[in-house]
């Protein structure tokens, strides 16, 4: 892996977002504050004009279980960035998992059977869509990367490393205004076995400390990382984060979330008729407990 940036103060008037983008992003995805701390400085980076030439402005690979927030934060990122969570461009891999589905990313090539028919799923102006007024980064999402074919890994290598894609019509895509981000399971069955044992000792103990568990959850899916990717394909990401499971102290801030997004639904599609919600502690505490599971 790449060595991270230096954290870079960023200016005052440094458009939406500005100053404050770390506590945005933490309002917005709940539990996971080492995730945020390790993007950030990515895009303060390319907001300072100091982004290497030549490859993508950043690319993570978000590991852990699932439910605890990894394509919720890309989707925060571009509502702080773009006003708006569907100003990305997102590829769900288990649509590629066989070989020659892969093409459909690129198209096909002239003189090929469907070539005017294949649009390629990654244009420059795709790309370009999913960026705004105040902000000229693009977000791109390859959601459960473990599910694609081995060619998609083959094809991103020269996306990982030189930012460009050429695709079947032989023209290129840039991907120097880009933050790539690649979410997967790799290691999560591991992991909920680490948080919640069979047997022996460790069913009867908890985790020793927060940090002592996160460090395993760490080095499992590190584990994991390498032997489903090659060294030339890890080597071209900047960051593997880790995402560890939500407390009970994360899950009543994000059921206040969704409790404020579902009197917002309510407000704006009844208007004059729409009425308040209200929960009782108990109907909180039932919620709690049957919304909420580590599996």
């Amino acid at each position: 892996m790449r060595t991270p940036p230096i954290p870079i103060r960023p200016r005052r008037n440094g458009g939406q977002g500005g100053g404050d983008l770390l506590e945005q992003l933490q309002s917005r995805v709940i539990g996971q504050p080492q995730a945020m701390t390790e993007i950030v400085p990515y895009v303060r980076m390319h907001r300072a004009g100091l982004a290497p030439e030549g490859r993508p402005v950043g690319v993570f690979l978000l590991l852990g279980p699932t439910g605890t927030g990894k394509t919720r934060t890309v989707e925060a990122l571009a509502d702080v960035l773009h006003g708006s969570e569907r100003n990305l461009l997102k590829i769900d891999c288990g649509e590629f998992q066989m070989e020659h589905e892969v093409a459909k990313l690129i198209g096909a090539p002239p003189g090929y059977l469907g070539h005017r028919e294949t649009q390629p799923l990654i244009t420059q102006q795709k790309l370009n869509a999913v960026t705004s007024e105040s902000s000229n980064l693009s977000l791109l999402l390859f959601d459960e990367i473990e599910k694609a074919a081995p060619s998609m890994n083959r094809l991103l290598l020269s996306v990982l490393d030189k930012a460009t894609l050429r695709l079947g019509d032989n023209t290129s895509v840039n991907f120097e205004r880009t933050l790539i981000f690649l979410t997967s399971n790799l290691g999560a069955d591991a992991m909920r076995k680490q948080l919640l044992p069979d047997f022996g000792f460790e069913a009867m103990s908890p985790m020793a400390g927060e940090r002592a568990g996160l460090a395993k959850l760490q080095s499992i899916g590190w584990g994991a990382v390498k032997r489903k990717f090659s060294p030339e394909f890890v080597n071209r990401i900047d960051a593997v984060i880790t995402y560890q499971p939500l407390d009970d102290a994360a899950m009543e801030i994000i059921l206040d979330q969704q409790i404020a997004a579902l009197q917002k639904h309510i407000d704006d599609r009844l208007d004059e008729n729409a009425f308040d919600v209200e929960l009782t502690s108990d109907a909180r505490a039932l919620l709690l407990a049957r919304g909420t599971s580590l599996e």
